[in-house]
């Protein structure tokens, strides 16, 4: 009970201090944009809760204020100068804004269900968009669907339509992630935003394993999400590793990404499996994903 009273001394000014600067309501959801001093924040709600998908600081737009985001660029030690980079879930933008400016020659697709989101990254979250650098409104699993039947393939997908404790149901089965694994290139990686505990952590890790075989989780703090890692042929070496810390740490530093603490804590999975055998593989037919989080 005094932890709880503790918390909410320290939390109650800056509730007090944050102001809804843009409200709507989408096709999907209620959308609100709002404003705590220095922090811009991009939020859904949903019935009797918010769940903030990102935020910004107006002052230092390139540090990054999420743990996850940053787990993210744990990629960066599987793969070498992404040219072609596919988001599924833009938010405010701020992955696509950060691999733009790290990369500025790459190829950047944002795909996201809905408008509203686009726009309202656009206007207060200072989306980038360029020739190469799109954003397309449409489900995720229907444009790698379409992608695949285009023969496209991508260097790095990051998979981020989370919301919370949600991931849309046909976006966790073996068949979507095989449809995944058909876009991407032989030395590609794929990025998944996901739980890092919940009634099917299990299950979600046993229907990556079940398509793409060993991979890795990230998880720097017991409280965060887990950044799944997967698609990569083998694990680097540890002095491949340590190299590539060295070269991109100050790169990413800018953006309040440390590569060292990313590098010691790559879990990966080969002799290391944390999950029951018989765990059941989520599928199009079986895939209680609702069910499961929410028991």
């Amino acid at each position: 009970m005094l932890r709880v009273l503790i918390w909410l001394v320290l939390i109650m000014p800056f509730i007090a201090q944050s102001k809804v600067i843009h409200k709507e309501r989408s096709l999907y959801r209620n959308i609100l944009v709002e404003k705590n001093a220095d922090l811009l924040c991009l939020k859904f709600n949903e019935k009797t809760r918010k769940s903030t998908q990102s935020c910004m600081y107006q002052s230092d737009p390139k540090k990054l204020v999420f743990n996850y985001t940053k787990m993210t660029f744990a990629s960066l030690l599987f793969i070498d100068n992404p040219k072609n980079v596919l988001i599924i879930g833009l938010g405010g933008g701020t992955l696509s804004n950060t691999i733009h400016e790290l990369y500025p020659n790459a190829h950047i697709e944002n795909v996201e269900i809905d408008p509203a989101v686009i726009k309202v990254a656009r206007d207060y979250f200072d989306f980038v968009e360029t020739d190469s650098v799109t954003s397309k409104v449409q489900d995720g699993r229907i444009f790698i669907k379409r992608a695949a039947l285009k023969k496209q393939k991508y260097d790095w997908i990051i998979l981020d339509a989370f919301n919370g404790d949600y991931i849309p149901e046909h976006l966790l089965t073996k068949e979507f992630f095989a449809e995944v694994k058909s876009v991407l290139t032989k030395n590609g990686v794929v990025a998944a935003n996901t739980f890092s505990s919940s009634k099917l952590y299990q299950h979600e890790s046993a229907t990556y394993f079940d398509v793409f075989g060993d991979f890795v989780n990230v998880v720097t703090d017991k409280d965060s999400n887990r950044i799944i890692l997967a698609g990569f042929h083998a694990m680097p070496t540890e002095q491949q590793i340590a190299e590539r810390v060295k070269r991109l740490t100050p790169k990413l530093a800018p953006y309040d990404v440390d590569m060292q603490l990313l590098s010691e804590h790559l879990s990966y999975t080969k002799g290391n499996q944390d999950w029951p055998k018989d765990t059941k593989v989520l599928t199009d037919q079986y895939s209680p994903a609702n069910l499961l989080n929410y028991q």
